[in-house]
């Protein structure tokens, strides 16, 4: 290498040395036995020794670049690469494999800092497959409705043996019959709805149902999509349906109006785009909608009955690792709805009656939820065992021990070995 030396040692005294290109090398005798060669420059000289012996050496010596520095350079930019640098006389080579043109590039760069004569043998990597992120959704409603049911059914015998009722008749009215004559003939009724608080007062004919209850609901799922798509591309998901409704167009002046049909869609809907960064994370952008038909709200035009659309959506940006889960909540749909029942006449008299009227009152209270699951897939690759199977010889290799030691020959029947098949 240009800037350093070599100790040439010969078997006797040296008598004459020779240079064939002083420009590039030079010699010095540091003893009889002993040559020192140190490289000037690039290129190629020969080297003559005449011993006192009469016999003589001829030494062909290359003094090439020393790149052991840029070596070093480049080992330390970029540690991802396996890149090898050569030297032949004042040409330096670089011959790997680099991810990107970028890269290849900055070598060679650097490479001209020590040559003027670079010689690229880089070659791109083939482009890695883009790896997939598979998204995992769960669109669950809460139900918080609550029913509170309150009511008083009063019902009779009667007097004389007669069959009289009062009844608001909202939680079912009872029924009731007469067997038998006079005085003591026993009266049956059935009541609807066992599920309330029964008096009865034999003594006076007279009976009544209370009745109060409330009723809560829990949680419903509503789609639980699984979503595959390549890293930066968008998926969608609709699980639903369109309804058609009529646009009206052209109207104006001479020109007739037409009508055209126009499907929207509803339902569960999802869109959302994941990326993943270098660093395995997932930014993640994602849509979830919930929408159904309104058709309290609907628009009656020209025959045609439209509803509205009751929609609840949101829409977020945000970053996970592989796995992590994130949820939407809050989106809430309050309703109430009252039910008053009452007996006429009887029902409006103050405080009396406030026993003749029912009530039921419907809260509904439904809150969307959205658990969103993002990991990172690559379904292309195949699997690869974990261990290769082991091949038993058909037939077991000679014992060298016992056969040079105890002089044991080779068995005439070998062992049978079955091998093994895998699994």
């Amino acid at each position: 290498m240009v800037g350093h030396s070599l100790v040439i040692r010969t078997p006797s005294r040296v008598r004459r040395v020779l240079t064939g290109n002083p420009a590039v090398i030079e010699s010095v005798l540091t003893s009889p036995q002993e040559l020192v060669v140190t490289a000037k420059q690039t290129g190629g000289s020969s080297l003559l020794l005449w011993e006192e012996t009469g016999q003589n050496r001829l030494l062909d010596v290359f003094a090439d670049l020393d790149v052991t520095s840029l070596r070093n350079a480049l080992d330390q930019s970029f540690p991802n690469t396996s890149v090898e640098v050569q030297s032949q006389e004042n040409k330096v080579m670089l011959v790997g494999v680099v991810p990107s043109v970028a890269i290849m590039e900055q070598m060679v760069k650097m490479a001209a800092n020590f040559s003027k004569e670079v010689v690229n043998g880089l070659q791109l990597a083939a482009p890695p497959r883009p790896r997939q992120v598979m998204l995992k959704v769960r669109f669950a409603e809460a139900d918080r409705e609550k029913i509170s049911q309150f009511g008083v059914n009063l019902f009779s015998t009667g007097a004389t043996n007669t069959i009289g009722t009062i009844s608001t008749q909202q939680f079912g009215a009872q029924s009731l019959s007469n067997q038998g004559t006079g005085t003591s003939g026993i009266s049956q009724f059935n009541l609807s709805d066992l599920l309330n608080i029964f008096l009865f007062r034999p003594d006076i004919n007279l009976g009544a149902t209370i009745k109060l209850l409330q009723q809560n609901q829990v949680l419903q799922i509503l789609a639980e999509p699984n979503l595959m798509a390549l890293s930066g591309q968008p998926a969608h998901f609709l699980a639903g349906g369109e309804f058609p409704y009529p646009v009206v167009q052209g109207a104006g002046g001479t020109t007739l109006p037409t009508v055209t049909i126009v499907f929207k869609p509803y339902g569960v809907k999802l869109e959302f785009v994941g990326t993943i960064l270098d660093d395995g994370t997932i930014r993640l952008k994602v849509a979830p909608e919930v929408s159904s038909l309104d058709y309290t709200n609907a628009v009656i035009l020209a025959g045609f009955t439209l509803p509205a659309i009751q929609t609840r959506r949101a829409e977020t940006e945000i970053e996970l690792k592989d796995g992590q889960s994130f949820g939407i909540a809050g989106l809430l749909d309050q309703r109430t709805t009252v039910q008053l029942s009452k007996v006429p006449g009887i029902g409006d008299i103050p405080i009396l009656g406030e026993l003749f009227k029912s009530r039921n009152i419907s809260r509904t209270n439904m809150e969307l939820l959205v658990l969103v699951t993002p990991t990172i897939v690559d379904p292309v690759s195949g699997l690869v065992p974990e261990s290769q199977p082991k091949v038993t010889m058909p037939v077991q290799n000679l014992n060298t021990d016992s056969f040079d030691k105890k002089g044991l020959p080779y068995p005439a029947t070998p062992p049978v070995v079955t091998p093994e098949v895998p699994k």
